[in-house]
């Protein structure tokens, strides 16, 4: 395979395009195991955070599948998620500005924080608290840690999204959190490089202790509190 580098802009784009063109010119067929995530990195000369996301993409695509303890193919065939295109495009369609898909965001972040009061265990809420540890010692490290700050930051939500154990809601939320990637990784290199990490930090840990009080009356202030972008707040 002769990937190329990528060059700064549309990072993740590119990626997505690089596959596409090898697929089509044949270096890529289906049943293909596809290089490590590390791999690609270094092939395309690009952060590992936005490799993830461009595979993450194709795999809702239905272009790669992820096989555990195997690696990332090329799929063979149909697959049922090459409908999460028309997710995308029915989003995107209707957020050009960005603030509808970041209200959109914000309602979906909501729904799934009910959910995960009321689903969770005390065993997740346990896990939750050590994703928010993580996410500090990330942030302690500096602006030179921006993306394993920022895959702290996923980590984190990813773990509220598991606590409401609904996982069609989940694959919502999966899209929504893909769709909304370049903004809020530029939030989180925002933040930290403005020196406003410790603000970051407690956003999240307000989103803690909403969950585990249970106050649902606080709950759509966190979530808001949460986004550092200036919009008007969604009245849920």
């Amino acid at each position: 395979m002769g990937f190329k580098q990528i060059k700064s802009e549309s990072v993740v784009q590119q990626i997505i395009d690089a596959f596409s063109e090898e697929i089509m010119k044949g270096e890529l067929r289906p049943g293909d195991k596809v290089p490590t995530e590390m791999e690609l990195a270094e092939k395309f000369g690009v952060g590992r955070n936005s490799v993830r996301e461009a595979v993450k993409i194709l795999v809702y695509m239905g272009v790669l599948e992820i096989r555990r303890a195997e690696g990332t193919f090329v799929c063979e065939g149909f697959q049922e998620s090459m409908i999460d295109p028309m997710v995308f495009g029915i989003i995107l369609d209707n957020a050009k500005d960005g603030n509808n898909l970041m209200e959109l965001r914000e309602i979906m972040e909501a729904g799934v924080m009910h959910l995960a009061m009321r689903n969770a265990s005390p065993k997740e809420f346990s896990d939750l608290g050590r994703k928010l540890n993580l996410l500090k010692t990330e942030i302690e490290l500096g602006p030179e840690n921006i993306e394993n700050i920022f895959e702290a930051d996923n980590q984190f939500h990813n773990e509220i999204s598991k606590m409401g154990h609904n996982p069609l809601l989940t694959k919502l939320e999966d899209v929504v959190r893909v769709l909304t990637y370049a903004m809020r990784y530029q939030s989180v290199k925002d933040m930290i490089e403005s020196g406003r990490g410790d603000e970051l930090y407690k956003a999240h840990a307000d989103l803690l202790e909403v969950l585990k009080t249970r106050n649902t009356e606080n709950l759509n202030i966190a979530v808001r509190n949460s986004y550092f972008d200036q919009i008007e707040p969604v009245e849920i």
